[in-house]
C-alpha cells in the first residue's frame, strides 16, 4: 500500500470509530465530537477505560497494535458492563465491530469506578503475559533481535553456531513493513511450515534515525534480496516464494562496498576505487587451496587443521594421491603449511575465464575476477543504455517499483523513453570472508538500503556441533563483541560476577528488610 492508500484506510477506521463509539463517549460524560478527532479520540478512550495515556503509543506501532487492539476492545466492553466470555469472544472475533452493535442495541451505563486489577489468577496470567510480549516484541523488533549463523560464509570471524545480537538500533531500526504477523518470529510459524503473516496490507518503507552509517568491513544483517525459498535450507522441490522484504530470509555478510563506490576484484582481492580494501584485524579472508604432496611422507592432517583451527567449513577433497584441495584456508594457514615436511606447494585457486551465475550474468566475470561496478549511490544519475542496463535492471523494476520496456533500440521509465536513472535509495555490496564458499553479491547482486536489518553487536553462546559434552560450548566466544579493534576477548567471567553479586547483593537486601519488619 502506498502511502496515500494508507491515508485513506486510516480516515476509513476514523469514521468507523467514529459512528460506532460516539454514543459511548457521551455515555462515559465526554463530548460526541471527541470520539472523531484522530489519535485525540484514542487519548480520551484510554482515560475512559483508566488506562494510562501512553497506551495510545502502542496503537501506532507495528506489530505492537495486533497485541494492543484485542486489549482496547475487551477494555472498552467491560468499562459498559459488559463482562461475560461471550462479550468478550464476539468483542474480539467480529474485530470490535461487536462494539458498534453495543453501542447502538444496548443500554449504555458507564462503570467509572471499575477495577482494573485482574478478577482470578487466570486474568492475572494472561495480563502479565501479554505485557511480556509486548515489551518483548518492541525489544525484538527496534532494539535487539536473536540471530544464529548457519553457514561458513564468514568463517573465522562468526562461526556457524554462534549464537548473536543484532542491533536494530546502529543502523536506525527499521519499522516492520508487514503489518500483519506473529510476533518474534520471521517467516514461519515455529514447528510448522507455515507462513507467520500476510502479505497484505504492507506499509512504506521508513527507518527511524542511525546512530550511524554502514561502513566498509562492517559486518551486517540484511534480508536476502533474491530470496524466494520456502524455506531458508530447503530450497529444492518447492515452489517459488514471493515474500515482502522484511520477511526475505536473513543473510550476514561483510560490507565491502558502500554507495558510491567503484569496485573491482582482482584475483580474489577486493579493490575499493582502486585501493585494496582495508579489512579490520579481525577479518580473515579464507581461499581454496591445491596442496600438492610428495606421496610418501605421512601427513596427519586431521591433527594439523585442528591445531591451525581449519574447520569443516574448509570442505578438504582429493582427486589424486598427490593433490588435496581444501576449501577455506586463510593466508597464514596456507604459509604455515608450505613447511610441513611432506607438502610440495600450496597454492590459491583462482578462477581464470568466465564463470556460470555471476552477476549481472552477462558472461563476463567470475567469482575472482569480476568489475569494476558502481555501487549506486541516493539521488546519483548514471547513463542508461543496453551496456549499463543489465546492471541496473533489477534495480529499477523489483527495488524501485518502475515499469522498464524496450523498445527497438530505446528504454522507456513508466512510459517515458529515457537515457539516464536516477537512483531512489542508497545501495551496497555484501561479500563473505570464506571468499570460495559464500553466497553474496558476487551472485546476486546489490543489496538495497531498505533490506537491511541491523549489525551483529554480541555473541551471547557459540555452539559447536561436533564438540562432545561441555566441548560442545565454546567457552572462549561467550560474552565476546563482534566487532572492535584486536582479537575477540570473552566478558564471561565479568558477567558471572555481576550474576553472582546480584543475587547476593538481593539475598542480604531482603535478610535486611525482614529484620527491619
Amino acid at each position: 500500500m502506498t502511502s496515500y492508500q494508507w491515508f485513506v484506510f486510516f480516515l476509513i477506521v476514523q469514521v468507523i470509530h467514529f459512528l460506532g463509539t460516539w454514543k459511548l463517549y457521551e455515555a462515559a460524560g465526554r463530548k460526541r465530537w471527541e470520539a472523531a478527532i484522530p489519535v485525540y479520540n484514542a487519548i480520551v478512550l484510554m482515560k475512559i477505560i483508566g488506562r494510562p495515556t501512553w497506551w495510545t503509543i502502542l496503537l501506532f506501532i507495528p506489530i505492537i497494535n495486533l497485541i494492543m487492539f484485542p486489549v482496547i476492545w475487551v477494555e472498552t466492553l467491560r468499562s459498559f458492563g459488559k463482562r461475560s466470555s461471550l462479550d468478550t469472544v464476539l468483542g474480539i472475533a467480529t474485530l470490535g465491530l461487536y462494539i458498534c452493535y453495543v453501542n447502538y442495541t444496548q443500554k449504555l451505563s458507564y462503570v467509572s469506578d471499575r477495577s482494573l486489577n485482574p478478577e482470578n489468577k487466570t486474568a492475572d496470567t494472561i495480563s502479565s503475559l501479554l505485557f511480556a510480549i509486548i515489551v518483548a516484541t518492541l525489544v525484538h523488533t527496534y532494539v535487539l533481535q536473536p540471530y544464529t549463523i548457519p553457514t561458513s560464509s564468514l568463517e573465522k570471524s562468526l562461526l556457524v553456531g554462534d549464537f548473536l545480537f543484532v542491533s536494530k538500533m546502529n543502523y536506525g531500526a527499521r519499522v516492520p513493513m508487514t503489518t500483519i504477523a506473529l510476533p518474534m518470529v520471521h517467516d514461519s510459524i515455529p514447528l510448522t511450515k507455515r507462513k507467520s503473516y500476510l502479505n497484505w496490507p504492507q506499509l512504506p518503507y521508513f527507518r527511524l534515525p542511525a546512530f550511524e552509517k554502514i561502513k566498509h568491513s562492517d559486518i551486517v544483517v540484511f534480508n536476502w534480496p533474491a530470496d524466494t525459498v520456502y524455506r531458508f535450507f530447503d530450497r529444492s522441490g518447492r515452489k517459488a516464494v514471493i515474500k515482502p522484504i522484511d520477511k526475505k530470509s536473513n543473510y550476514v555478510k561483510r560490507c565491502v562496498g558502500i554507495p558510491g563506490d567503484s569496485l573491482s576484484i582482482k584475483d580474489g582481492i577486493v579493490y575499493i576505487n582502486g585501493q585494496v580494501l582495508a579489512l579490520p584485524e579481525r577479518a580473515k579472508p579464507q581461499y581454496s587451496y591445491r596442496i600438492a604432496l610428495d606421496g610418501k611422507t605421512p601427513i596427519d592432517f586431521e591433527y594439523l587443521f585442528k591445531d591451525m583451527d581449519v574447520t569443516d567449513g574448509a570442505g578438504f577433497t582429493s582427486d589424486a594421491r598427490d593433490t588435496l584441495y581444501v576449501g577455506a584456508l586463510t593466508d597464514a594457514s596456507a604459509q604455515r603449511l608450505k613447511n610441513v615436511p611432506g607438502i610440495l606447494s600450496v597454492t590459491r585457486e583462482i578462477s581464470k575465464g568466465v564463470e556460470d551465475g555471476i552477476f549481472p550474468h552477462i558472461n563476463k566475470w567470475n567469482r575472482d575476477n569480476f568489475g569494476p561496478i558502481y555501487i549506486p549511490e541516493e539521488g546519483k544519475t548514471v547513463a542508461l543504455n543496453f551496456m549499463t542496463l543489465p546492471f541496473y535492471s533489477r534495480i529499477i523494476t523489483e527495488y524501485e517499483k518502475n515499469k522498464l520496456e524496450i523498445k527497438g533500440s530505446d528504454i522507456y521509465i513508466n512510459g517515458l523513453k529515457t537515457k539516464t536513472y536516477t537512483f531512489k535509495q542508497n545501495y551496497y555490496w555484501m561479500m563473505g570472508d570464506n571468499r570460495h564458499r559464500s553466497e553474496d553479491s558476487r551472485y546476486w547482486g546489490y543489496v538495497p538500503a531498505d533490506h537491511i536489518v541491523g549489525k551483529p553487536v554480541f555473541i551471547w553462546m557459540s555452539w559447536d556441533t561436533n564438540g562432545k559434552g561441555f566441548g560442545k560450548i565454546r567457552w572462549e566466544r561467550l560474552f565476546t563483541t563482534v566487532g572492535g579493534d584486536g582479537q575477540p576477548q570473552s566478558y564471561f567471567k565479568f558477567f558471572l560476577i555481576a550474576l553472582v553479586a546480584f543475587f547476593v547483593g538481593e539475598y542480604f537486601w531482603k535478610k535486611r528488610k525482614e529484620n527491619k519488619a
